[in-house]
């Protein structure tokens, strides 16, 4: 493709610096997650935003749509599912997550759980689950949540082979649990690797990150011929490199996701990103891609509408699960266990948009019941109802069926 074309917390963790790095605070802010500062902090409601520089969007929209394109066979629907035996001294309870996970399918689609399966997947799929693994035993997607999906799919006639947790850094699966000797037969792949040294200051050698013609190591994962443009410049440094994998104007899919994958299981967490969320739509439209640090600036909350328009995104992401067993309602998106609570909450949907926007009515709910100050600007969901004039999902929350379990 070219740019012509197509505060109640009570649980108090103690988070080393490397933690802090990969939970992206500290140096990590504008390395792994870009600062907050820059696209949704509290702004005058008086203040314009800056002009949108112009993308490909326009190319990927003219694509024509599919049987499983977004959003899916239940647009507009939420089922939320609480109880609140789910945590026990901050801890997932295994047994009773999966009873959650069976009920919120099975309110979503109104059948069992087999015929749910044969709704959404066959068992030829290729299943690619997206976690969030930022703040590694603080906020990421819990391990119990990934155990309920899996034992979902392969109960269905799924095989382990068939199934692969994924998500943009290699490194954060690892911290967050993601590993062999876990999930056994089920495979787990980074989009791209990361020198922590590099991308936190510590050392200059590149040697570990770069290869003899100066190139990323990783460069090779990414599908030159699917990406999101943006006429965004970005930094020309190592250290932007070493995190970005390229610094053009390109930020390129995985190749699992343009490649390998049919479809795709998202699951966010749910917390704050400023006065924003960073749940369904941000899980996916910067983690699918690389080259993300230029884009937080102009484009922050458009990319999470634009790349989900892109057909390897909008055609294969079937599900959402929105991992809401520990919540985040400030300090976001880096995990900040001071502003963490016990919400014993899972939602689900096959339209990511209706879930943000009902996660963001949620979070404004409790953010001003713990007395932070809310900037409720239209700005901070418009982005949301782009994607419903992109037919992606539905935004207007009265056309939104939101069913609590």
């Amino acid at each position: 493709m070219n740019k012509d074309t197509y505060r109640s917390m009570n649980t108090r963790l103690e988070v080393s610096r490397r933690d802090m790095l990969k939970a992206g605070s500290v140096v990590g802010v504008g390395l792994v997650l870009g600062s907050p500062v820059l696209w949704s902090c509290d702004q005058s409601q008086t203040d314009a935003p800056p002009s949108k520089p112009k993308t490909n969007i326009d190319d990927v929209t003219k694509v024509a749509r599919t049987a499983t394109s977004l959003p899916g066979p239940y647009p507009g629907k939420l089922v939320q599912v609480t109880d609140e035996r789910a945590m026990v001294d901050g801890n997932p309870v295994g047994e009773v997550v999966q009873a959650m996970f069976d009920k919120g399918i099975t309110n979503l689609t109104g059948k069992d759980l087999k015929e749910s399966f044969g709704i959404l997947f066959n068992k030829e799929d290729i299943v690619g689950i997206k976690v969030n693994p930022v703040g590694p035993g603080l906020i990421n997607t819990k391990l119990e949540v990934v155990d309920a999906i899996i034992k979902w799919l392969e109960d269905s006639g799924l095989p382990r082979k068939n199934i692969i947790i994924w998500d943009r850094f290699d490194y954060m699966l690892a911290d967050a649990g993601y590993k062999a000797k876990r999930f056994p037969g089920i495979e787990i792949v980074g989009l791209q690797t990361l020198d922590e040294a590099a991308a936190s200051g510590e050392s200059e050698d590149n040697s570990r990150w770069l290869d003899e013609d100066g190139k990323h190591l990783s460069a090779g994962n990414f599908d030159k011929d699917v990406y999101y443009w943006a006429d965004v410049d970005c930094p020309q440094d190592n250290q932007y490199l070493n995190q970005h994998v390229f610094n053009g104007k390109e930020s390129y899919f995985g190749n699992l996701v343009t490649k390998r994958l049919t479809k795709i299981i998202n699951v966010p967490v749910f917390k704050n990103t400023g006065n924003g969320v960073s749940m369904a739509t941000k899980n996916m439209g910067y983690g699918a891609i690389c080259n993300t640090g230029r884009l937080h600036r102009p484009l922050f909350f458009d990319v999470c509408t634009e790349v989900l328009a892109f057909p390897v995104i909008r055609d294969k992401m079937v599900l959402n699960v929105l991992d809401g067993l520990r919540a985040q309602y400030d300090g976001g998106p880096m995990a900040a266990a001071n502003f963490q609570y016990i919400y014993n909450t899972l939602f689900f949907s096959t339209d990511p948009i209706a879930m943000d926007m009902i996660g963001h009515q949620l979070m404004v709910e409790k953010r001003k019941s713990i007395n932070v100050t809310v900037n409720e600007h239209p700005r901070f969901t418009e982005y949301l109802r782009y994607a419903e004039r992109l037919g992606l999902g539905v935004a207007d929350p009265a056309k939104i069926e939101h069913v609590v379990v």
